[in-house]
């Protein structure tokens, strides 16, 4: 799940544009097919790789990715430089770098990791295995059989994604001229994204080696910290994650800085509403709630149950944050699909009337950028026959993968999948906030309610797999085509680069999610590795199922409280001035911690605040820099994950176990 992205104000990007414009007038724009390169296909795969291994570490420890379009531009840009710097002292002369190049790269990537983060891997995939059905309640829960449990496997995982992720790439491509040119669209990350691409490219290598000295800096030692780390995690319950920051008792609580620079790099990332929302949900769930339901212990829910039940205070935990996810999201949906609905109607009845207008005040580079993005069409018959092929092969073989799924429910999902796609590619492009978890799970309560109690908890959630897979895959990439139009590339370069990122996300991500499996402890609630979201989604099936019976005593009283506090929120949000407006807490943010605790919060707050005293001491160089910063933080200790993967599957462990204890 990827919370919070900020972007620049229409004025700067505009600014941006004009100025990377400037160079670009005066060269002609290459062909589709040199956009992409062998270096550039290159550099996808082995970043695409390293972020799909930082997105899944972060899918199955909080749940929270945030957006790293820009960090992959700013990857591929550094990556592709050092290749021609390294190229040109042994003599060997290389290819320009362009901005075509650059965008092609990072779209790649993004299409990449983004299987890694919306592929159910941490999430409805997971739910399915047969710890997740343990920690859910087991056969002491309605519909909860032993018959819908289904272990992880590459096989089975890599043909599903295959199937659902590259039907999405086709869904929309009649659509994109109106999406891109016509409506006009925003697309805030793709422009963002753009903006970014276009200034590397216009400012000249000042900028650049700023950049790659600060990455280099902190990936370099977020790498070594973790190596360091290492050697004093013997055991489960050591190392410096259990340094008691503020005080033992605040640490059984879960309220510790546990010196992830992975969660600090996030944190530095996520706009500061994300990471105080996520504060706000550990203080009022770990600091205060869980700690007085605790104490009616034997009068709200048995004394002598294990922790792990449904019918513990661990359901109170999962239904409440499911409570606080469904009143956000039902919200957010309503209130984009209204004004998507009044946004298309306004524009088909005025299309008429202002097309004649439209050609003459568009800007000489606005018309430039569309002429680009229609004149290498990508015909209307490929999205149509590529689509159809898929559902209908989709529709014989996920039968095959989920006995469970019959072929007709998988048949209706790609009748109404395209409408869906539209309606969230468009929200996005107004928004900028992506649906199409919430269209996942109508698609899950819907096939619940349908398939019966048997079957029903595999079938709901195979089905939210297959609806959110294909309406973000479709509204990833026309965030793309938006990116591409603002940096004059090829849509046909785009498209072909979408799918290359897709089909190495299919191969690359169910290979890192069974490094995390087989080495770690997957699905522990006490452990690293939690995988907050496949207990709420298997919860979200059982609930579709069999109704409310599965919630412990005045559990579904205070999920009404939370859904009901959600709606408020967002309320305020949109009616409130806004100066106050927006430090309005986000519910969905809130709702993590309320699982799985505070800490990650913490660390995360330490990256608002690093960007907040930057920002307050030189704001120019903040800007510049914090991109960069926060990424080799992110990256360094995601990639020490790898070794640190083989090191557990071979059975070695560090040397000492460094602990702490009440005196």
């Amino acid at each position: 799940m990827s919370i919070g992205h900020e972007v620049e104000t229409k004025e700067e990007i505009e600014r941006e544009d004009q100025l990377a414009e400037s160079e670009e007038d005066s060269k002609r724009v290459q062909p589709w097919n040199k956009q992409i390169t062998v270096r550039g296909v290159v550099a996808s795969v082995l970043i695409g790789s390293i972020f799909s291994i930082i997105a899944m570490k972060l899918n199955l420890t909080t749940g929270i990715t945030p957006n790293l379009n820009v960090s992959a531009a700013l990857l591929a840009f550094i990556f592709i430089r050092t290749w021609n710097k390294l190229l040109q002292k042994t003599g060997i002369v290389s290819a320009p770098f362009t901005k075509q190049e650059n965008t092609m790269i990072q779209t790649c990537v993004v299409a990449c990791y983004s299987i890694a983060v919306g592929g159910g891997f941490g999430s409805y995939l997971l739910g399915m295995n047969k710890k997740t059905f343990e920690l859910s309640g087991g056969t002491s829960v309605e519909g909860n059989t032993p018959s819908s449990i289904k272990e992880p496997g590459i096989g089975w995982m890599t043909g599903f994604l295959f199937l659902v992720c590259f039907v999405g790439l086709f869904v929309l491509i009649p659509l994109r001229k109106i999406l891109i040119i016509d409506y006009k669209l925003t697309y805030p990350s793709g422009m963002a994204t753009a903006v970014l691409i276009n200034g590397f490219h216009s400012r000249g290598d000042k900028m650049a080696k700023k950049q790659v000295k600060g990455f280099i800096k902190t990936f370099s030692f977020s790498f070594l910290w973790g190596f360091f780390q290492w050697f004093y995690t013997a055991k489960e319950d050591c190392g410096f994650s259990q340094f008691p920051t503020f005080g033992l008792e605040a640490r059984k609580q879960t309220f510790y800085f546990d010196f992830s620079m992975t969660y600090v790099g996030t944190g530095m990332i996520c706009s500061h509403i994300v990471n105080l929302s996520l504060l706000l949900g550990a203080v009022l769930s770990y600091g205060m709630m869980w700690p007085l339901i605790g104490k009616v212990k034997g009068d709200w829910f048995p004394a002598d149950i294990p922790e792990n039940s449904m019918k513990s205070l661990n359901g109170y935990k999962v239904f409440i944050s499911i409570a606080l996810l469904l009143g956000d999201g039902l919200y957010n949906f309503v209130k984009i699909l209204r004004v998507t609905i009044i946004n298309v109607y306004s524009r088909f009845n005025s299309r008429n009337m202002s097309s004649a207008s439209v050609n003459e005040d568009k800007a000489v580079s606005d018309l430039r950028k569309d002429e680009i993005f229609i004149r290498e069409s990508i015909p209307l018959w490929l999205g149509a026959v590529g689509y159809i092929l898929l559902s209908m092969v989709s529709v014989v073989v996920i039968p095959f993968i989920f006995p469970e799924l019959k072929w007709y429910f998988v048949l209706v999902a790609y009748i109404f999948a395209p409408s869906l796609a539209f309606c969230n590619a468009y929200g996005v492009g107004l928004t900028d906030i992506n649906m199409a978890y919430n269209y996942g799970k109508v698609g899950l309560f819907t096939i619940a309610a349908m398939s019966g109690k048997e079957h029903g908890v595999i079938a709901a959630m195979a089905a939210c797999g297959l609806f959110k897979s294909i309406i973000n895959v479709a509204s990833i990439l026309m965030q793309d085509f938006k990116t591409g139009h603002l940096t004059l590339t090829s849509p046909r370069a785009m498209l072909l680069s979408q799918a290359l990122g897709t089909a190495l996300g299919c191969i690359v991500s169910p290979l890192s999610f069974f490094l995390f499996y087989k080495a770690f402890d997957i699905g522990n609630p006490d452990g690293e590795f939690k995988a907050p979201y496949a207990i709420i989604y298997r919860n979200l099936a059982i609930i579709g199922v069999q109704g409310f019976s599965a919630l412990p005593q005045h559990c579904l009283q205070l999920c009404y409280g939370f859904f009901g506090f959600a709606i408020a929120i967002n309320l305020a949000k949109d009616l409130l001035p806004k100066r106050i407006g927006i430090w309005m807490p986000l519910p969905t943010a809130m709702a993590v911690p309320f699982l799985i605790g505070g800490y990650f919060a913490i660390d995360m707050c330490v990256g608002s605040l690093v960007v907040l005293l930057w920002h307050k001491l030189d704001s120019k160089k903040a800007e510049l820099m914090v991109p960069a910063v926060a990424s080799g933080f992110i990256c360094g200790e995601g990639l020490w994950t790898l070794p640190a993967s083989v090191l557990a599957l071979a059975k070695i462990t560090p040397p000492i176990c460094m602990k702490f204890l009440p005196g």
